[in-house]
């Protein structure tokens, strides 16, 4: 299928809106702001509800929050040195450089830290993109491609998913001349779908040395053993590939926004050229080099999520709905009138995610949470179906 020339989920309103600055750039006045989850304290201000009775499954989050070894790391750091909290955070880095160095087999140098890995995405477009460039993504992967692309004022070349994932072949042959960079989710979000290596692995060798490929793994220690591999043997024989990881999801510290890149050293230093000085604080650094040393957290974190999945799907077969098979901490469910039943869940207190903006209007995503939590979401679910208009499913 032909790639589409779409920004998608972030396009905005055209043309300049009331007070906005008359020589702004249209490409970034086109840019719709991301819609984040709702939080639970706002949903508890708008419908009177007490906020410890809400469950919130929309944001990917770990239901088990910060680890042990982050928490006492933290708590430390508080009581050691309190007055060095009025300083600037070590902008390099280097003891969390030290423990991902050790713990991925890769030298210092090939390391960026990110403030999140969300900050890896955009850093990687703003060393790659500009207008007069295009970038490669799949239809349904994660909504910063777009909004990164868009950023720069380059030219979007989004390929039709191919069962609900990316599909590879289209994306290679969607490279233009103009190309310089391409995004790849594995798993991928919101849709949970995974490639596998092989293909991967075959798509990184076809594609043209000055075309950046970014590998966004931010769910992989998720994924189950057998479908585990070593994405940095990757980085040593491709100087254009970029591994994108995050500490916000399996490892429990999406508050405190910490991601990091591998690549080789001619493209780290690129990656370094436009990262913001001192972007992840000194909080930050130090709950991630507890969290490398906590396997047992880990671990934890993954059984849970496994089983987790399990009941979701067990829940949605009972109650006859359609979903995608998930290698996330998430899964995409098909239930007809998508906004009228997040709605009827709120009204409930529980918050999902809707997924409108990625074109998919049945469909919305449910994260993985405490089984309790999870069980919640099911129980709410036939109530809040009926009370939506009817529609297929």
């Amino acid at each position: 299928m032909t790639p589409t020339n779409d920004a998608g989920a972030c396009a905005g309103p055209a043309g300049p809106a009331a007070g906005s600055a008359p020589d702004a750039l249209g490409y970034v006045r086109a840019i719709a702001p991301y819609q984040a989850g709702k939080p639970i304290e706002e949903l508890g201000r708008e419908l009177g509800l007490d906020p410890a009775t809400i469950v919130k499954l929309a944001s990917n989050e770990n239901p088990l929050g910060m680890g042990p070894a982050s928490r006492a790391a933290l708590e430390a750091l508080l009581r050691a040195a309190p007055a060095d909290l009025g300083r600037y955070p070590d902008s390099n880095g280097f003891a969390l450089k030290a423990a991902l160095s050790q713990r991925y087999g890769v030298p210092a140098s090939w390391l960026t830290l990110g403030n999140g890995s969300n900050d890896i995405l955009e850093l990687a477009a703003a060393a790659m993109l500009a207008p007069g460039r295009s970038a490669v993504y799949a239809q349904y992967s994660f909504a910063v491609y777009p909004l990164a692309v868009q950023a720069r004022g380059a030219r979007h070349l989004v390929v039709p998913a191919r069962e609900f994932g990316h599909d590879l072949d289209a994306m290679r042959a969607a490279i233009a001349d103009d190309t310089r960079l391409v995004f790849i989710a594995n798993p991928n979000n919101p849709t949970g779908t995974f490639l596998p290596p092989a293909a991967i692995e075959r798509f990184l060798a076809s594609v043209p040395a000055q075309v950046v490929v970014v590998l966004d793994e931010a769910y992989n220690e998720y994924l189950e053993p057998q479908d585990r591999f070593d994405s940095t043997a990757w980085v040593r024989r491709h100087a254009n590939l970029v591994v994108s990881r995050t500490f916000s999801k399996a490892y429990g510290l999406a508050a405190l926004r910490v991601g990091f890149a591998i690549a080789q050293p001619a493209l780290t230093d690129l990656l370094n050229r436009v990262r913001q000085p001192f972007n992840v604080s000194t909080f930050a650094q130090a709950a991630a080099v507890a969290a490398l040393g906590d396997a047992p957290f880990l671990q934890r974190s993954y059984e849970l999520n496994r089983d987790g999945l399990r009941q979701l799907c067990a829940g949605f077969d009972r109650l006859g709905l359609r979903y995608v098979p998930s290698r996330g901490n998430f899964v995409l469910v098909r239930v007809g009138e998508a906004a009228a039943v997040f709605q009827a869940l709120l009204r409930r207190g529980v918050i999902v995610r809707p997924v409108g903006n990625y074109g998919l209007h049945e469909w919305l995503r449910v994260s993985v949470g405490l089984p309790e939590e999870n069980e919640r979401l099911l129980a709410a679910l036939p109530g809040a179906l009926s009370d939506a208009p009817a529609a297929a499913r």
